[in-house]
């Protein structure tokens, strides 16, 4: 474990980085390959904290989960609810896993304890479980209302009537619903009540259970018609890299090529043109910005040769890498403007109030909201900044890009990179230009 990293001012980037697979498709196939009908080979698995929970949590259930490669995994499926009746799961920090669970645990007819860290047990999860409720799950609160541990049991399940979900504040809610109706074996609707935040991963969602058999006809994000019939495993299913990760790289590139500093071009691989992430488009946001983006079928390349100019966007669809261009924002003329962003208060910290506390550090003038923060870039950048992390592996990522201004910064806790993306700061070295 290291307490700190500290990463020299840069010259440039340039570079190439093959990036780790997708955190949010690999958490949903590996899930989706437990429930399925048959044995499902999955290759691009990403290794790190977050899949380890829900590895661990589906051997735990009695699924199978055999690493065949250096990142390929076999998954022999139970053809429906978890095959162990009775069991304690631990979730550590992983939104995901822990949303995703609960639902196909709530369908599963057995008796299970769910517990996490503790910033998971402050991590609203009610609005899943009123959802579940409706249609006869058993969920109960073991600590705080609202808040996980949860302790779940057999339940009465009956789909006959649309589950109505809260859109507003995670659209992790409704990916665990969607994922664990078919369990039902029957016709079942979902209904979003408000606006539905962070949409593209829905999107992921609905992709992916129709990769396993299950196809879903939509009215918008508002309402989810699926057909009755459990998932049946693809056989072989190739993740694609992960397209938030991507969005560090991408930055370097634009902040380097803006700055006219050696180097300034890099190309990331392993998403694409043809990716199912929506945050493919944090390219199109830099590209706003006055960066140069090149896309391919699986890569994507960022440069800029002109200075960056600050935006206002919002980001709704791209939440995660809307935290990188927080940091950009920092190398760019005039202020930008991130909206849309209020779903940053509920993930591995409060991000909006992080950002802000971290950004401010290195020189920024910042304005906040409940929902939006601005950013005023500094005359200069501030060397030697002492940046925390809050255990949270997107403020490590996004503040070493601070170094790309020539100036030196330390990140705390670098270790909490190992949520999604272990080998990070050795492929950020790696591009560096000193």
């Amino acid at each position: 474990m290291s307490a700190f990293v500290d990463l020299p001012g840069a010259a440039g980037a340039e570079g190439s980085v093959r990036l780790p697979g997708s955190k949010s498709i690999t958490l949903r196939a590996l899930l989706l390959a437990a429930l399925a009908e048959g044995q499902t080979m999955l290759d691009g698995v990403l290794e790190s904290d977050d899949s380890k929970v829900m590895l661990d949590a589906l051997r735990v259930l009695g699924i199978e989960c055999e690493k065949t490669g250096a990142d390929s995994f076999r998954v022999a499926g139970a053809g429906g609810p978890f095959p162990v009746q009775d069991a304690d799961i631990f979730v550590g920090n992983s939104g995901v896993s822990t949303r995703s669970l609960v639902a196909a645990l709530a369908f599963s007819r057995g008796h299970y304890r769910i517990d996490g860290v503790p910033r998971m047990r402050e991590r609203p999860i009610d609005d899943l479980v009123d959802g579940l409720r409706q249609v006869g799950a058993d969920i109960r609160y073991s600590g705080n209302d609202g808040f996980p541990p949860l302790a779940v049991g057999p339940g009465n399940i009956d789909v006959a009537r649309p589950v109505r979900v809260r859109g507003d504040v995670s659209s992790q809610f409704l990916t665990g619903i969607l994922q664990a109706l078919p369990l039902s074996g029957k016709p079942a609707a979902v209904q979003v009540i408000g606006e539905l935040v962070s949409a593209p991963y829905i999107a992921i969602t609905l992709n992916l259970m129709e990769r396993f058999g299950v196809r879903s006809e939509r009215t918008g994000f508002t309402e989810f018609r699926l057909p009755g019939g459990g998932y049946r495993s693809p056989g072989r299913l190739r993740i694609e890299g992960d397209a938030s990760s991507a969005s560090y790289f991408l930055a370097a590139g634009a902040i380097a090529g803006s700055r006219g500093t050696d180097g300034g071009r890099v190309r990331v691989i392993g998403v694409g043109a043809n990716s199912i992430q929506g945050d493919v488009r944090f390219a199109d946001a830099l590209a706003r910005m006055g960066a140069t983006i090149t896309l391919g079928e699986d890569w994507i390349e960022a440069t800029a040769g002109a200075p960056l100019t600050g935006i206002d966007i919002d980001c709704t669809a791209i939440p995660d890498a809307a935290m990188t261009l927080a940091v950009v924002a920092l190398f760019a003329r005039g202020p930008t403007t991130l909206r849309g962003i209020a779903s940053w208060r509920v993930k591995e910290t409060d991000r909006i109030a992080a950002m802000a506390t971290e950004l401010r550090k290195v020189g920024a003038t910042l304005g906040v909201g409940a929902d939006w923060l601005r950013v005023e870039p500094p005359a200069a950048l501030r060397s030697g900044a002492a940046i925390d992390t809050y255990d949270d592996h997107r403020m490590a990522m996004c503040f070493s890009l601070v170094s790309l201004g020539g100036v030196a910064v330390r990140i705390n806790d670098p270790d909490c990179v190992r949520k999604t993306y272990p080998a990070y700061f050795a492929d950020f070295r790696g591009l560096m230009k000193r």
